[in-house]
């Protein structure tokens, strides 16, 4: 059948074309439904960890802010830069653990065959977890 038959199918059918129109209108709610409901457990989502020792509990928020601090009474028995440097690699260690369960959430709301959703993971990816900085010998102690 040609484009411009009736009942082909084709460019002028407009019985096709709604059809087509009522498809696309579909996905695109479904795509909708599916993002807020992304945005909703992104907007719930709290990460607690504790380091080793269980000197340091840090909870972040679904932004990788600091929400919460606890400091164990071992604190007092340790340098204040082990105190601090703990504290530091506890939220590093919570903001990774963020950036798996945003990537786990991305998956099971929207899904990963889109674009769409593909860049939404990476960024997610990049913006929580620190890029890899060079080791050096130095410290770095101006804010002292």
């Amino acid at each position: 059948m040609r484009a411009g038959d009736p009942g082909g199918g084709g460019v002028l059918d407009p019985d096709g074309a709604m059809e087509r129109i009522a498809a696309w209108k579909g996905r695109i709610g479904e795509l909708a439904a599916d993002t807020k409901a992304m945005s909703d457990r992104f907007q719930q989502l709290r990460i607690t960890e504790a380091d080793s020792n269980r000197m340091v509990e840090v909870t972040i928020d679904s932004a990788g802010a600091l929400v919460d601090l606890h400091l164990s009474r071992q604190i007092q028995r340790v340098e204040p830069d082990v105190v601090a440097r703990t504290i530091m690699n506890t939220i590093r260690a919570a903001r990774e653990k963020l950036a798996d369960r945003s990537q786990e959430i991305i998956a099971e709301t929207v899904g990963t065959e889109s674009a769409a959703a593909r860049e939404i993971a990476e960024r997610v990816g990049q913006q929580l977890r620190p890029a890899p900085v060079a080791e050096s010998g130095d410290d770095d102690r101006s804010w002292r």
